[in-house]
């Protein structure tokens, strides 16, 4: 991790030394996560809405052409649940019972996007680029008819997350700006040796609103 961390902070420093003569942009930003987690044997999961902030920086390249950066805590996994149909035995007898659950995969990352940035017109423009995250937490909140509670989950969880940012958005004059974004998880982030057949991968539909000083 101390490596790549490495390798983003010379990719950005390397941008602000060519391009020190156009006028880098700083901001932050926040908004709405539509998140959730696909893959093999995830049937059950239906998606969590939770929520993103951060900070920005843009760095021209060309009239039509940014460079963006962003560091943003970003809150996702997703909510499951269903029934399940328990049966007691008696002696003369079957008694059936069906029987429910529900609960959340809470997974928060230190997310890293690092994007191009095309105006299409003046504001609006379309972007694309990789992003990283940093696994900062992991926890299965559950209940059922039986039981319920909370289990720290991140030793299944892989520590690093890689995907593709694809979005849109929109800059007024005074700084304020808009945007919505997919980020497509590009990483099989189970780690848990005894679910050799399910495979679990971020999915993200961001809606922010930002402001550049």
């Amino acid at each position: 991790m101390k490596k790549l961390l490495m390798i983003i902070a010379i990719v950005l420093f390397g941008f602000t030394d060519v391009n020190g003569q156009d006028k880098m942009e700083f901001g932050i930003k926040g908004g709405v996560n539509l998140s959730d987690i696909t893959g093999d044997g995830v049937e059950s999961f239906d998606g969590r809405k939770c929520f993103h902030f951060g900070v920005v920086m843009e760095i021209p390249i060309s009239k039509k052409l940014s460079f963006q950066s962003e560091l943003l805590y970003s809150c996702q996994g997703s909510d499951y649940g269903g029934i399940v149909d328990s049966s007691i035995d008696e002696p003369t007898t079957v008694i059936r019972k069906a029987s429910t659950y529900d609960g959340t995969i809470k997974v928060d990352y230190l997310n890293v996007p690092l994007l191009a940035k095309y105006y299409i017109v003046e504001g609006l423009h379309a972007e694309v680029g990789p992003q990283v995250g940093f696994l900062l937490s992991a926890k299965n909140e559950y209940e059922s008819d039986f039981d319920s509670g909370e289990d720290d989950i991140k030793d299944y969880v892989k520590g690093i997350d890689f995907g593709i940012d694809f979005g849109l958005g929109y800059k007024l004059d005074n700084g304020i700006n808009f945007g919505a974004r997919y980020n497509l998880g590009l990483t099989d982030s189970n780690d848990d040796p005894d679910l050799v057949n399910v495979t679990y991968k971020n999915s993200v539909i961001q809606f922010s609103l930002g402001y550049f000083f």
